[in-house]
């Protein structure tokens, strides 16, 4: 079975209108607040919008470990593949 996940404390500043609406949603749910912001939270990484985001971040992070391919080596690459496939089709109609 999978250990739960670490959980660490955090706050911030949300506008009382805001927490008004997550304690109705909570109380209409039977949950409690932390649960529907958690659920949020965890949508919005799920979303297109967080998901691109968070590789995008994750991108930068493995350029920045110098995990990245140089672009005149992929371009290399890509013309040979382009090249090769072009010579099979000349062979073809040959």
């Amino acid at each position: 079975m999978d250990e739960p996940a670490a959980k660490i404390q955090v706050s911030l500043r949300v506008p009382a209108d805001l927490v008004e609406a997550y304690d109705t949603m909570a109380k209409a749910m039977e949950r409690d607040r932390s649960w529907m912001m958690l659920r949020a939270l965890k949508q919005y990484l799920e979303s297109e919008e967080g998901s691109d985001t968070l590789a995008e971040a994750e991108g930068i992070a493995a350029l920045d470990r110098g995990e990245g391919v140089d672009f005149d080596t992929v371009m290399d690459e890509a013309d040979a593949i382009i090249a090769a496939a072009e010579a099979r089709l000349a062979r073809k109609a040959g």
